[in-house]
């Protein structure tokens, strides 16, 4: 760190029988060189109920889910709308996945706090508590939002707890030897505000004995008090020293700030890049395929169009693309590319799949095989399944926006229509997916202004691969035809077994509901649809086996029958 950046110092304490078993989690991260400009330092404390089953994970997840997204935000983004932004995508995901969890939630109070050059910014949900010691002055910064239920106190507002999110955003200058206190409603009747100030003030030279003080001091209260007190945490950040005030005299653009690049051909070059081949040219971007000669690696570099280099809704969303993508770790999504060199341009680098589109591999292997079809059904699934677990919707599912590489390997791309499920982006996704374009893949509800989702995105996987066994589109009249809703009356469902029977009945089934046109009659999840593109088990003939067939079917059928023999006989004495 330089004598002019940011410093500071922490210390935590933590009281609990069994750390295995503790419900509350906090960090501090601090980034070095351009990433604590950027980004800043961040501090977090969170805390779930008791009579939570997965406190411990909730609690944990919520904590390092944050410092790996935050700190993964394009550049450019500010700080709020990128822990804004963190936040949406983690209580979406823990509101969704709560529901599958008997007896517990991902449910957790959780403040988060980001100090970047000389200010503060607090993110705020639920109970836990925040305090800022500054001179004599002892205030909290934080709200607690609790409701009483039968003599509990229960958070309210909370992080998980519905599908919509209320943050509380504090922001406010710093100032040097500015000391803030996280800790978590369990310390509620055991230290009153002078208690903490005493016990801080004793000795801030070493945080950790400070916070170690404070837990002891705490427990102890509870303990005269008759509390149950066994879980306390406390950690204390110090601000020790502040950026200055004076900028660069010549600051490095950020990356929203740059220009977009120009139209490019083959052999022309780009920050070092040498562009080898075009890829695709639309009216919203511009994908080439790059050579880097300094270690000898292929890539694709996608940028803006260069006729939407004032469209700053474009851009913004452009940045949002690499932010998506960069959070999905599948072996069937890209990866996102991270070079040192500086940049002069907006663009993102992704890992090049040498391979061809599922549309031309189709046209390649006319034979190919049942099973090897459905081997690539299989796989877009687990991609599909890759974004949803991020709450990223990709709403453009269809064979040209699928790689399959020599080894057979299929690869989901481009992310041009990709956007965050939160529960107030309902229209922006719609008309995103719009922009973009519809075509015979596309789930009806984009044409009709209804609302979109996940099963939306099961639609036009279902319809992709219902295309790859067949050959055909499940329905005479294309969705992104479709004009009001009573053309969904006309829209009826062709047999896949009509064009291929070799597909089994079951699968059939499955397509079918998987393609209905209602939105809500549609699988409630996606690993409902996946479990159906099982490969058959076969005879030593290679005929695939009957359910009737299958060992444990077969014994319970024998099973039924000599209990009928049994009873007969016992009626026939």
């Amino acid at each position: 760190m330089t004598e002019s950046s940011l410093s500071i110092s922490f210390g935590q304490a933590f009281v609990a029988p069994d750390r295995r078993r503790h419900r509350s989690s906090m960090s501090v991260q601090i980034p070095g060189g351009s990433q604590l400009s950027a980004k800043g330092a961040c501090a977090l404390i969170s805390d779930s109920t008791w009579r939570n089953a997965i406190a411990k994970q909730a609690g944990d997840l919520s904590v390092r889910g944050f410092l790996a997204d935050y700190y993964s935000t394009p550049e450019h983004w500010d700080v709020k709308t990128s822990a804004h932004r963190v936040l949406r995508a983690l209580n979406g995901w823990s509101y969704s996945q709560s529901a599958y969890i008997e007896g517990g939630s991902y449910i957790c109070s959780l403040s988060a706090m980001v100090f970047r050059h000389r200010e503060v910014h607090l993110f705020h949900m639920g109970d836990t508590l925040v305090f800022r010691l500054r001179g004599a002055e002892f205030e909290q910064m934080s709200r607690d939002h609790v409701t009483d239920l039968g003599g509990y106190r229960y958070p309210s507002r909370a992080l998980g707890m519905d599908g919509s999110l209320d943050i509380d955003y504090v922001t406010d200058s710093l100032k040097q030897g500015d000391l803030f206190l996280f800790t978590t409603q369990a310390v509620r009747g055991t230290l009153l505000p002078s208690d903490f100030v005493q016990l801080i003030r004793a000795d801030v030279s070493d945080l950790d004995a400070t916070c170690e003080r404070l837990a002891e001091a705490a427990l102890s209260r509870a303990q005269e008090r008759g509390y149950g007190g066994d879980q306390f945490c406390f950690q204390l950040v110090r601000i020790d020293r502040l950026p200055e005030e004076v900028e660069p005299e010549h600051p490095v653009p950020l990356y929203g700030d740059l220009p977009v690049p120009p139209e490019l051909s083959p052999g022309e070059r780009l920050d070092g890049f040498e562009v080898q081949a075009v890829l695709s040219r639309t009216a919203k971007s511009r994908v080439y395929r790059v050579h880097d000669a300094r270690n000898e690696r292929e890539m694709v570099m996608k940028a803006p169009s260069p006729e939407l280099s004032l469209r700053n809704a474009y851009q913004e969303h452009f940045a949002l693309q690499q932010w998506v993508v960069q959070r999905v770790n599948s072996p069937f999504v890209p990866k996102i590319v991270e070079t040192s060199r500086p940049r002069r341009y907006q663009y993102y680098l992704v890992d090049y799949i040498k391979g061809e589109s599922l549309s031309d591999w189709a046209l390649r292997h006319p034979q190919a095989s049942l099973g090897a079809r459905l081997d690539l059904a299989r796989q877009l699934v687990k991609a599909v399944q890759a974004l949803h677990r991020r709450d990223v919707l990709h709403q453009s599912i269809h064979p040209d926006n699928l790689m399959v590489d020599a080894h057979g390997r299929l690869v989901l791309t481009d992310f041009g229509a990709c956007h965050l499920r939160e529960s107030d982006s309902q229209q922006a996704a719609r008309e995103l997916a719009r922009q973009v374009g519809l075509n015979e893949h596309s789930a009806p509800e984009y044409a009709l202004d209804t609302e979109v989702g996940r099963r939306s995105d099961q639609y036009e996987l279902a319809s992709t691969i219902y295309w790859l066994l067949t050959g055909h589109q499940p329905y005479a009249l294309a969705p992104n035809e479709l004009r009001s809703h009573t053309d969904l009356e006309r829209m009826s469902y062709t047999s896949a077994r009509r064009y291929n029977p070799a597909i089994a009945s079951e699968l059939d089934d499955a397509l079918k509901r998987a393609l209905d046109p209602q939105r809500a009659l549609r699988f409630r999840r996606l690993g409902e649809f996946a479990y159906h593109l099982r490969t058959p088990r076969r005879n030593e003939d290679g005929v695939a086996r009957q359910p009737w067939q299958t060992p444990a079917t077969l014994w319970k059928a024998v099973a039924g029958v000599l209990l009928l023999l049994l009873l007969l006989s016992w009626w026939l004495r």
